[in-house]
């Protein structure tokens, strides 16, 4: 998949703060990874695993590069029908997620801050977020979106 380098930058930034740059380099690129720090071995669907998470107190079925939602998926393989849950499935899935938040056209203009705010909702790892999780400092997020190529206007 071809996609604008702010685009691209963003979705790194968005698997940084979802799962570190550790878990990121022992998987592969974040795209196997379930929630917890488990790996998959199979992108033919999404891994319809429920973790127990503690400090949420509830159970959670994210998983890939993006940490998405089973339900979340079971939608957008329709919709856009996708035929798996491979890393191309999962960026397309990503990127109309972001579209649908009215983000994507600030990411091309380079308003990362703007972007952020729309998209917060979706990610509970971004400042903001509000899910009672850990969120990422916005100084960390720009640094590692600058460090994928992301240019900020």
């Amino acid at each position: 998949m071809i996609m604008d380098t702010n685009i691209k930058a963003f979705l790194d930034m968005i698997a940084y703060s979802e799962l570190g740059a550790d878990l990121l380099k022992r998987s592969d690129n974040g795209y196997n990874v379930i929630v917890g720090g488990s790996l998959s071995s199979n992108y033919s669907d999404h891994p319809r695993k429920r973790v127990w998470i503690k400090s949420i107190k509830n159970y959670s079925t994210a998983a890939g590069r993006y940490q998405i939602l089973e339900r979340y998926y079971d939608h957008y393989k329709v919709s856009l029908h996708l035929p798996d849950f491979s890393p191309n499935s999962q960026d397309a899935i990503a990127i109309q997620m972001i579209k649908e938040q009215g983000a994507y056209s600030h990411i091309l203009k380079g308003h990362f801050a703007t972007a952020i705010q729309l998209v917060s909702n979706i990610w509970a790892s971004l400042p903001g977020a509000g899910y009672n999780q850990p969120e990422r400092s916005y100084a960390s997020l720009e640094l590692a979106y600058k460090n994928a190529g992301g240019k900020i206007s």
